[in-house]
């Protein structure tokens, strides 16, 4: 069935475990004719829409468990005056987001609305600083925010419960934009405002269809809802060559081999099931630089972010301090993969910001409360494979190598000639039994699990 077909009862319907919703008593505030504006005939259009939808208010919310993690769901009934935010609406969103910290549940706000009433104006304008700071409460209080795009989900709607969630998953098809169809610019591309559009840009994480909704939810909620700040994520297994190099450049060979296990295989051999984020929230996207998400490891949940070995771009360095951090807050263990020449060093990186994305990321490891575990799992280029190394707490496989920078191109700034390189790579001392003894990492990964220096 088309999402837009849905109700606030049917979409609750769809997510929830049978028999477990049980809605919220909706906060008691003394009407006033007509609203704050004393808006003529707003009381008629109320009753009206109530009359037509059965609710009292466009969002409904309660308690249920969604494939068996409980949680605060928050749905909007688009067909009351299409979704919109008023003054009883903020009441409700309120109620439920204390509850939630009360009760230390996550939140889905499961979305459909055209942005804030107008027959309130900015009363109704101003619910949205109050959705924004129970927001904010809750994320310092540690607890999950998935939000549900469905359609549309527009205005102020978009910019606060949907923009503003950990997790944002947008129903097929569904139309997401900040303007909305009757207020765009003449000829704008209504392409930009779908869903897909949203993930392509970075703005939200995954496109899932309705009949696929409560699986995909439910794994997200299985995930955040498990935390472990103090325990360490274990070091991963090597699936490489188990022999060390004997030469710098042996290792640097090695490393660039295209038989060596990449991030994917990585992480398909630790992780029970994973499920991704994606894109830095602010326009871009790096999904053939580096993985994010989360998994379940031998019961417990694990947030990575994992480089693929290509050169890293600046949308996937904030998608990891992005993934970071959202760990950090949720008291979740980071396990992070190296594999990379270096970030993306063309004119277009420069002007996306990469040295403020790069920092980004060093500052979302060295300010991590939660443990970040590290595998050097292929090539360690400079600063752009330095940034996701946790300090004190960073692995190597056999088959990799860290550099300050490469070998050729340290050959080259020292105008030496080519034949020169493999002796450059043994004085950079780039092995990963050179890193253990100077330090640099804590050990070397063989294929049973982790080893101290050889």
């Amino acid at each position: 069935m088309p999402d837009q077909r849905l109700t606030a009862r049917g979409t609750l319907d769809l997510v929830t475990d049978d028999g477990t919703f049980a809605e919220l008593p909706s906060p008691a505030r003394e009407p006033r004719p007509d609203g704050p504006l004393a808006w003529h005939g707003y009381d008629a259009s109320r009753a009206r829409a109530a009359e037509r939808t059965g609710e009292e208010e466009s969002v409904v919310c309660g308690t249920a468990t969604v494939a068996g993690t409980r949680a605060v769901l928050i749905a909007f009934e688009f067909g009351f005056l299409g979704g919109s935010l008023g003054e009883h609406t903020g009441d409700r969103l309120e109620g439920a987001y204390a509850y939630a910290r009360e009760h230390r549940l996550p939140v889905v706000p499961l979305i459909a609305t055209g942005g804030s009433r107008m027959q309130e104006g900015m009363v109704a304008l101003t619910q949205l600083q109050r959705v924004a700071r129970q927001s904010a409460l809750t994320r310092a209080a540690g607890l999950p925010q998935i939000a549900v795009l469905r359609d549309p989900t527009t205005g102020g709607g978009w910019a606060t419960l949907g923009a503003g969630a950990d997790v944002i998953l947008a129903l097929t098809g569904a139309q997401v934009g900040f303007a909305g169809s009757r207020v765009r610019p003449p000829g704008a591309d209504p392409a930009a405002y779908t869903a897909e559009a949203q993930v392509a840009a970075g703005a939200a994480d995954a496109v899932v269809r309705t009949e696929d909704l409560k699986e995909a939810l439910g794994a997200w909620l299985r995930l955040l809802s498990r935390t472990d700040p103090g325990t360490p994520a274990p070091v991963p297994a090597a699936l490489g060559t188990p022999g060390l190099p004997a030469t710098g450049w042996d290792a640097v060979q090695r490393a660039r081999s295209p038989e060596r296990p990449r991030a994917r295989a990585y992480l398909d051999a630790y992780f029970a099931h994973r499920v991704h984020i994606s894109g830095d929230r602010c326009g871009g996207r790096d999904p053939d630089g580096i993985l994010c998400g989360f998994g379940e490891h031998h019961g417990r949940t694990v947030a990575f972010a994992a480089q693929t070995g290509a050169g890293t771009r600046p949308a996937g360095y904030r998608t990891a301090a992005r993934v970071i951090r959202m760990a950090d807050r949720l008291g979740v263990p980071v396990l992070t993969l190296v594999d990379t020449p270096g970030a993306a060093n063309d004119a277009d990186a420069e002007r996306q910001g990469a040295g403020a994305a790069i920092a980004e990321v060093f500052g979302a490891v060295a300010g991590a409360r939660v443990p970040v575990t590290t595998l050097v799992i292929g090539e360690g280029g400079s600063g752009g494979a330095l940034a996701l190394a946790a300090p004190g707490n960073t692995w190597a496989t056999p088959d990799s190598y860290f550099s300050v920078i490469a070998p050729e191109l340290a050959a080259a700034i020292l105008k030496r000639p080519p034949e020169d390189v493999e002796n450059t790579a043994d004085q950079l001392r780039v092995r990963p039994q050179d890193l253990v003894e100077l330090g640099v990492l804590r050990g070397i990964v063989r294929g049973s699990g982790p080893a101290g220096a050889p």
